[in-house]
């Protein structure tokens, strides 16, 4: 008997031992059959349903088959025509995307006891691509790098899409089966040993979903149905109907994508990709619904569970509040953070760098979010974005590279390759002491210096020819004079992958130490571990190109100067009133520097504040206690 519609799943639900209920949508077909291409090889016959579903039970069939969708379709002269293609939710591609799809049963034996997550304002993320962080390019590679990973601080994973992609090389952003797991690292129950593995050691685990686009390789999906639109252009690829005609089932498909990861998989975030490609008007945007369903799930499950956008609007409606007429997602990525902190760095104004400049960039970063809030943008030439102030801050995540900030270089080359010592220390302080969400791109908090360029492994030579030109015309606004590395080829992709033997010597070594110390004084201290904008005061020094921040909490109160200076001007820093005692000083030679200038002890306990001079191109932090606390442990050394 034919399960209702309504209790099953798209694709392939094992429904007892020798049941397997096909569910695809093909409004497109006249009827739809499954051809199974495992021994005993057969076909079921699915029935047609009503909005352009087709649903069947097949017998005798087991986890571990391997089938096609049959589409029966009306010819040009009243004939019909059979073409077979992957099922569109299909949870497994074991010969890659223009093979067939592999029944999987779901079941998994989760030891993870009885995980629930952790508070977003408690993530502290590592960002890496599956394929390249370990030579075995696997989920289970992963699992091996993950104490290594605990014990530089990191609470959260954040894994770029593992979606099935043509190949066996790619950044996961040309996925086209979204329901499955890409083969070569490690399938399904790859990434559920994985995800069970980090919650065993207490990290999270975010996935970094596609929703915007599929890619061209494989891309089956409009055979079956309206799934995209023409009335929308992506840079990418054809935009997803989303709001058009017949765009209920399409919203189904990806919200039960959603659903399969922090479910099934149990994901604890999704990072959704590039949301403003995402076109849809309606007065119940598709963002809205996904983020909607996956609250119901973590009530579900009583299981903390996230939506992080990224966006490139500067839309604080993207995060605020349902009630306030918001979208409701729980944070997003803030470019403007990156791009103001990256100029100040590296003195780069090419491409879109250029509408970013001085410290005073930063300082409103820092105090409110968004840089761009509506003024007008020399880049875009209009005005753009708007305001953020009232936005929490613990609804943004901020970075000093990404895989996308690295990879839009013509080369793919790192902060480390291009900034001094000290100013890497500067820029990791910089990130981890602010009141936001902080992400390190693989190997940043030892310095990783091996490129991320782009790559792929494409089967189709006119669609690597396309690929190739279009990443020469992507760095036209750069006025980068160079070649960048050939995306197809085996050498773009082996020299991504980090070394983390590195960090067991030289400055290396001392970059890992700073940035374990800065993530225990984040989680220690109150002032820093509390996420508020409204217990901060930003203020700035242009001419000096120095950056103050006062933190303050019931119990503590901070002061964190940061100094971009590179010459060593007579410029002094008043404190507030109190004692302070140095915490940390980047430029110390503790941490491999020329040694410090702040005094360990600066001010009185009877009201004078004292002054510093901060040394060039370094950040320290002050601390003062200001009622019943927590002492701060001491200070490990490495």
């Amino acid at each position: 008997m034919i399960k209702l519609f309504s209790d099953s799943r798209l694709g392939a639900e094992v429904i007892g031992k020798g049941n397997v209920c096909f569910t695809v949508w093909a409004p497109f077909a006249e009827a739809a059959t499954v051809e199974v291409v495992s021994s005993p090889q057969r076909m079921v016959s699915l029935k047609a349903m009503e909005d352009g579903y087709h649903q069947g039970v097949g017998e005798s069939i087991e986890a571990g088959a391997r089938y096609f969708i049959r589409l029966h379709k009306p010819g040009p002269e009243g004939e019909t025509t059979i073409e077979r293609f992957a099922d569109p939710a299909s949870r497994y591609q074991p010969d890659g995307v223009h093979g067939p799809s592999q029944v999987v049963n779901k079941a998994f034996g989760w030891r993870d006891g009885q995980w629930s997550g952790i508070a977003l304002s408690r993530y502290i993320i590592a960002e890496i691509h599956v394929g390249t962080f370990t030579p075995a390019g696997s989920f289970d590679g992963v699992i091996g790098e993950l104490d290594r990973l605990k014990a530089a601080g990191f609470t959260a994973l954040e894994l770029m899409p593992v979606a099935q992609f043509p190949g066996n090389r790619n950044w996961g952003y040309d996925g086209v089966y979204p329901f499955a797991v890409q083969d070569s690292y490690g399938g399904p129950e790859g990434l559920k040993r994985l995800v069970n593995a980090c919650h065993r050691a207490g990290l999270a685990v975010i996935l970094d979903v596609v929703y915007n686009h599929l890619g061209p390789e494989g891309n089956y999906l409009r055979d079956f149905g309206p799934y995209f639109t023409d009335a929308y252009k992506t840079p990418w690829g054809d935009a997803v109907n989303f709001e058009g005609p017949d765009s209920d089932p399409v919203r189904r498909f990806f919200i039960e994508n959603a659903l399969q990861w922090v479910s099934e998989f149990r994901i604890d975030a999704l990072r959704l990709d590039a949301v403003h490609a995402i076109c849809d008007f309606s007065a119940k945007p598709f963002l809205q619904e996904l983020g909607l369903a996956v609250c119901k799930a973590a009530e579900t499950e009583n299981r903390r569970i996230y939506c992080i956008a990224e966006s490139a609007l500067n839309d604080a409606k993207i995060v605020r509040s349902r009630d306030l007429g918001g979208i409701g997602l729980d944070a997003q990525w803030n470019d403007d953070f990156h791009h103001s902190l990256h100029v100040l760095l590296t003195g780069e104004k090419d491409g879109y760098y250029r509408d970013y400049g001085g410290i005073e960039d930063l300082a409103k970063a820092w105090r409110e979010g968004f840089v761009y809030s509506g003024q007008y943008s020399d880049l875009r030439r209009r005005r753009f974005g708007n305001s953020s102030r009232n936005i929490p801050a613990g609804r943004f995540v901020v970075s000093a590279q990404n895989h996308d900030q690295i990879g839009n270089r013509i080369r793919g080359d790192r902060l480390s390759t291009l900034v001094s010592f000290e100013q890497q220390k500067l820029a990791a302080a910089v990130v981890l002491l602010s009141p936001f969400i902080p992400l390190l791109f693989m190997g940043e908090e030892y310095g990783e210096t091996a490129p991320f360029p782009y790559f792929v492994s494409h089967s189709d030579p006119e669609l690597v020819a396309a690929v190739r030109e279009g990443r020469r015309k992507e760095f036209e606004s750069f006025g980068w004079n160079q070649e960048p590395p050939d995306p197809q080829s085996e050498a773009a992709f082996l020299q991504a992958r980090p070394d983390p033997s590195k960090a067991e010597s030289g400055e290396h070594r001392h970059l890992l130490a700073f940035h374990r110390e800065l993530i225990r004084l984040r989680t220690e201290i109150l002032s820093l571990s509390s996420l508020s904008k409204k217990s901060m005061k930003v203020d700035f020094t242009e001419s000096s190109r120095m950056l103050r921040v006062h933190r303050w909490s019931l119990r503590d109160e901070v002061t964190i100067v940061f100094c971009f200076g590179a010459e060593d001007r007579k410029e002094e820093i008043h404190l507030p009133p109190g004692r302070w005692e140095k915490v940390i000083e980047s430029c110390d030679a503790r941490w491999g520097g020329p040694g410090g200038k702040v005094p360990d002890a600066v001010g009185s306990k009877e009201g004078g504040g004292g002054r510093i001079l901060p040394a060039p191109t370094s950040a320290v932090l002050l601390y003062r206690a200001t009622g019943p606390f927590r002492e701060i442990p001491e200070i490990p050394r490495y």
